[in-house]
């Protein structure tokens, strides 16, 4: 790709980044290699949660990388797609790594795409030579290591088999277990770029956000998602829900589960149509 946008330059203060870094219970890395890259992407998939919370708290979305960085690290909070992203490229470039971001767009029920710039992942380039990698801590669900962009062959991981396969006009679709996830546009991007997408998330009823109310993070052995107030275990295959009663089991969940402290639990919000 010859297409390139300059990189940003590297907002984090050293002290910011040492405490992302222990936030997620990640070492610095020696190297920005291939090796650093798999380890900070597992370490931030199964420490900071993928949520829709702040729509349905009323909160606003700022999609600005110091402030992206201060609700992970300061807040102990997550985040979806932009939030997840916008952070983590950050850290990323703080620490060496050479990060464009990429737009994709979802594909849906009946195999439809979502709207543009649906969806942020990052291209990663490392000082090892191997790679281009895709890096992806905010589609929930997903590949918990970085894949590599330019292989056309199925990668392994422990989520399954993913694969790229051309599209039409340059793009390319990723397929898990043969089941098509998103289409990625390989053009570079800037964060600016995806407000429209994230506007649309968190405003339209035709967005899954704002139809749903979602916690999940991954764990050692599964997954642990919150939905509403069904609480979703999944330990090495084996899947177990379990209603939650009331506001304080509730709010315990998000605490125990996620390092979510909350003095009310969200409420679904739908925005009206028409």
């Amino acid at each position: 790709m010859n297409e390139e946008l300059p990189q940003p330059s590297r907002t984090l203060a050293p002290a910011r980044v040492d405490a992302y870094l222990e936030h997620i219970g990640a070492a610095r890395p020696t190297l920005p290699d291939a090796e650093a890259l798999r380890e900070l992407q597992l370490r931030h998939l199964t420490t900071v949660p993928f949520e829709n919370l702040s729509i349905h708290l009323g909160q606003d979305i700022v999609l600005e990388e110091g402030k992206l960085v201060d609700k992970i690290v300061t807040d102990c909070r997550g985040g979806f797609c932009y939030e997840l992203n916008g952070a983590f490229a950050s850290l990323l470039r703080a620490l060496g790594f050479r990060v464009t971001l990429l737009q994709a767009r979802v594909f849906g029920d009946g195999g439809h795409l979502g709207v543009p710039y649906d969806h942020v992942a990052l291209r990663v380039e490392t000082d090892d030579g191997t790679g281009p990698w895709l890096a992806d801590v905010g589609f929930g669900d997903h590949a918990l290591h970085p894949l590599q962009l330019d292989v056309r062959t199925e990668q392994d991981d422990p989520c399954g088999r993913f694969r790229f396969r051309e599209a039409p006009q340059g793009d390319l679709d990723l397929l898990r277990d043969g089941s098509r996830q998103f289409r990625l546009d390989l053009r570079p991007r800037v964060l600016a770029d995806f407000r429209a997408g994230a506007w649309y998330h968190r405003t339209s009823p035709d967005s899954h956000f704002t139809r749903s109310l979602i916690c999940s993070r991954r764990t050692e052995d599964g997954r642990v998602t919150l939905r509403d107030h069904t609480l979703i275990t999944t330990v090495r295959g084996v899947r177990h829900e379990e209603e939650l009663g009331d506001d304080t089991e509730v709010l315990a969940a998000y605490r125990d589960h996620f390092g979510i402290v909350l003095t009310q639990p969200p409420t679904r919000r739908v925005p009206l149509t028409g």
